[in-house]
């Protein structure tokens, strides 16, 4: 790993922690040659402060350290990507991030739609809601729609009209969101489960 820890008189480069499982940005941090190498050594991700003057390893005092996962270094060789695990918040605040954010893992617009799907069940007064109507009928047609949808998948799987086919696996992932809120559960929970088969 070649690092330029010279490109600044006083030999500190930028290190951004990223959650190695959720992929957010942790905090920001400085490293010498030192913090480095005791970074890799302990495999406890270590800093050099700026106010101090002194090595820090995150969670020292508080215990909520930092395990190192990966390092990567920019294309200019003057600043870390660190993945680590986290044990516990990161910031001193006591925040998840640096930034107030939860560190949750999220799916893109796969999160935004079963946050709509949510508020739909949650709020069934909403005029002209689907999920709603589907939801107020109870678990048994929520599991039929979803074995309807999965039936209609499988048929068009089958053809080789790829509009009809991705229709169809956009109403069973659709229904079977509803669904597994329906039964208690989110999404994280589905994916935690194959991990956890890994």
């Amino acid at each position: 790993m070649k690092i330029n820890f010279d490109k600044n008189k006083d030999g500190l480069i930028p290190a951004v922690i990223q959650d190695v499982e959720t992929k957010k940005v942790l905090m920001l941090g400085y490293m010498n040659r030192e913090s480095l190498e005791k970074t890799l050594q302990t495999k406890h991700v270590t800093f050099f402060s700026r106010s101090k003057q002194q090595l820090w390893t995150k969670g020292e005092t508080s215990g909520n350290i930092l395990n190192l996962v990966d390092i990567k270094v920019d294309c200019d060789n003057d600043a870390l990507l660190i993945s680590a695990k986290p044990e516990g918040p990161c910031c001193h605040k006591g925040f998840d991030t640096c930034w107030n954010e939860s560190n949750e893992n999220t799916f893109g617009f796969l999160s935004e739609l079963e946050e709509i799907i949510e508020d739909r069940i949650n709020n069934s007064n909403q005029v002209n809601s689907y999920v709603s109507a589907l939801y107020s009928q109870g678990i048994n047609k929520i599991a039929q729609k979803v074995g309807e949808e999965a039936v209609e998948l499988v048929i068009e799987s089958k053809d080789t009209n790829d509009d009809l086919f991705l229709n169809e696996s956009a109403d069973l992932l659709f229904h079977f969101l509803i669904l597994i809120q329906a039964k208690g559960f989110k999404l994280n929970n589905v994916i935690e489960t194959l991990k956890e088969r890994r």
